[in-house]
């Protein structure tokens, strides 16, 4: 397990549903005989009780879990084995893979791919927006200049590039918040399509598929909730097919030699990274062994971690942008200005951010502004729930008070429950005309019944496993460990804030966290790295139409780069936006006498006079 997960960073429980199913005894232990003792003497309770109690059952978070839990032992290796050292072991074991230049100022391979060039890797890096806010309240800096902190380590000269074997490097350090803007104008497409076709596939309400805590929680207590999953992957995942899809095709090499790590702020982002559905198997054929879209994922934490054994003082490193020597352009013109000469969106109050988008992606309010744009003139009415990680929101009509959409956030896994409880199909009665006196949808439905958006149903639901979104995430830096941090006296997370108070200082410190966040948001200091070539290098806008921009985001110009995606890789775009679930059964704890379908069908076989 990772050096820095402990039990201390689960701060949100899920009580048990069922008795523990681990048989545990607890046997009086054997005494040595004494010089007076008789071996063959009976012992009696009284003597039993009048010893030493029994230890108490040791019963581990393994034990526990392993019964379709949130956690099972062997996710637990695919945790353990994604940390700051396998970066380090991969770094000195692959030679980075020579990039040129060539005269339209785009990358490729210097020299093929042949002899020693099959042992070399490309190393790519994208980072989520709550891990540079997680280090910029840390060491009191901007977002922006967290993230040019982060640039300057994975792949500046004074950072991993000044030691190691090879002095290996990151060529390209992505932004997810680029990807996420992608995972936003399809999640609002397939909110409508949800709308527009009741009876398709996805029902209603549609329940983001973001969280993978959630998701794991999902697939092995809740399988009635997998088909109201949405089916998009999420920025992490985009960004990783994204990568390997583009950078195979341009540069000729398997997905393989691409080596993609992500700085996440939750370490079941590492799970996530480990799902046989978003492999290369997905979009490039079952041709080979499977290559995860994301090699491995680190916390903000493990960054720290990973930069202080390269004896790498981490506030010490330069706060402005690469420059262009250490950051050449992406392969492709059109996907390089998509990824890198971005335009952020306007800074807002905190305030609103809050309330209306979180941090944990945005998904909802998005959804909820595109939704206004198809009814101008409507409003957005925010009720709040029974806690401050529940909130119903409703788009209303301008002419009668009408509620035209109604969506929902839920955040935390008690909430979580309390709402897949409401999404549980009602159990059939048996009673005659029962079926024909129950309202239509069944009377679990959060918010009412089913019958439409009059009648209160939520069409969209935000669902995130960690308690006030994403930058609350396990993985992110304690308040306990920032005093060691700014006082340069190393990583501090050692032992993952073992002993540190949880409130009300913790909660404080988030709301410095989301400070930084949302600094990011409209920030123009240093200005964008700019890359060679136009910034609407091929992606136009057809016939002069104006832009169809929704909070910020150019839906047009996503929906042309991911139309330019598919056509460059000659992959379906289903095939590289969106994933599958499945409902996970264990037959732990089952009686064995129930036996396995196998088992069944050979004793009916045997009944009958065959067998096998």
């Amino acid at each position: 397990m990772s050096a820095i997960l402990s039990v201390d960073d689960l701060n949100d429980f899920i009580n048990p549903g069922i008795a523990c199913i681990k048989p545990v005894e607890t046997l009086p232990k054997q005494q040595p005989l004494d010089n007076g003792g008789d071996p063959y003497e009976v012992t009696t309770e009284e003597k039993v009780q009048a010893g030493q109690p029994p230890p108490p059952a040791q019963i581990s978070l393994t034990d526990c879990l392993a019964c379709s839990g949130c956690v099972t032992s062997a996710e637990a290796v695919l945790v353990s084995l994604q940390s700051h050292s396998e970066v380090l072991d991969t770094l000195d074991k692959y030679e980075e893979l020579p990039l040129a230049v060539s005269h339209g100022g785009m990358s490729g391979l210097s020299n093929g791919v042949n002899g020693s060039a099959a042992e070399q890797k490309v190393f790519v890096a994208s980072v989520s927006p709550q891990t540079r806010a997680s280090l910029a309240a840390t060491y009191n800096v901007s977002e922006r200049k967290a993230g040019n902190m982060i640039s300057q380590l994975l792949s500046g000269p004074y950072g991993l590039r000044a030691g190691g074997k090879h002095g290996s490097g990151f060529a390209w350090v992505i932004d997810t918040n680029v990807m996420r803007e992608v995972a936003l104008v399809a999640a609002a497409n397939e909110a409508q399509q949800a709308l527009d076709t009741p009876a398709g596939e996805l029902k209603k309400p549609v329940l983001t598929s973001a969280c993978p805590g959630w998701i794991c929680y999902a697939e092995k207590t809740h399988p009635h909730i997998l088909a109201h999953l949405s089916k998009l992957k999420s920025p992490q995942a985009l960004t990783g097919t994204l990568v390997k899809s583009v950078l195979a095709k341009k540069l000729g090499i398997p997905p393989e030699q691409v080596w993609h790590m992500a700085v996440m702020p939750c370490f079941d982002k590492k799970l996530e990274a480990s799902r046989r559905e978003l492999t290369s198997h997905t979009w490039h054929g079952q041709d080979g062994d499977a290559v995860r879209d994301v090699d491995c994922v680190i916390t903000a934490r493990e960054l720290l971690m990973l930069a202080e054994s390269r004896n790498i003082s981490f506030p010490c490193l330069p706060r402005t942008p690469l420059p262009k020597q250490c950051a050449p352009p992406f392969p492709d013109p059109a996907i390089n200005n998509f990824l890198f000469s971005r335009r952020r969106p306007q800074k807002r109050p905190r305030d609103e951010a809050n309330t209306a988008i979180g941090t944990s992606g945005g998904y909802l309010h998005h959804i909820l502004q595109t939704q206004q744009t198809r009814y101008p003139g409507s409003s957005l009415r925010i009720t709040r729930g029974r806690n401050a990680d529940v909130s119903e929101y409703a788009v209303v009509s301008p002419d009668d008070g009408r509620e035209l959409f109604k969506a929902a956030r839920y955040y935390g896994f008690r909430n979580i429950q309390n709402l897949v409880r409401r999404l549980k199909p009602a159990k059939a009665s048996r009673m005659p005309g029962a079926a024909a006196a129950r309202r239509p949808g069944g009377a679990r439905k959060p918010g009412g019944g089913s019958g439409g958006v009059g009648e209160g149903e939520y069409a969209y639901v935000e669902v995130m496993a960690c308690p006030g979104g994403c930058t609350n995430g396990g993985g992110q830096i304690k308040v306990g460990d920032v005093g060691t941090l700014r006082q340069g006296l190393g990583s501090g997370v050692e032992k993952g804030g073992v002993g540190q108070e949880v409130l009300p200082v913790q909660r404080e410190w988030l709301g410095r966290v989301d400070e930084a966040y949302w600094s990011g948001e409209g920030s123009d200091e240093d200005g964008d790295l700019d890359m060679e070539g136009e910034a609407d290098a091929g992606l136009h806008t057809e016939g002069g139409v104006a832009a169809d921009v929704v909070d910020g985001v150019d839906r047009r110009k996503v929906k042309e780069m991911l139309d330019y995606w598919a056509a460059m890789t000659e992959v379906e775009l289903e095939k590289l936006v969106c994933t599958t679930y499945r409902a996970v059964e264990s037959d732990v704890g089952k009686s064995k006498s129930e036996g396995s379908e196998i088992e069944k069908v050979s004793a009916l076989a045997v009944a009958a006079g065959g067998g096998w």
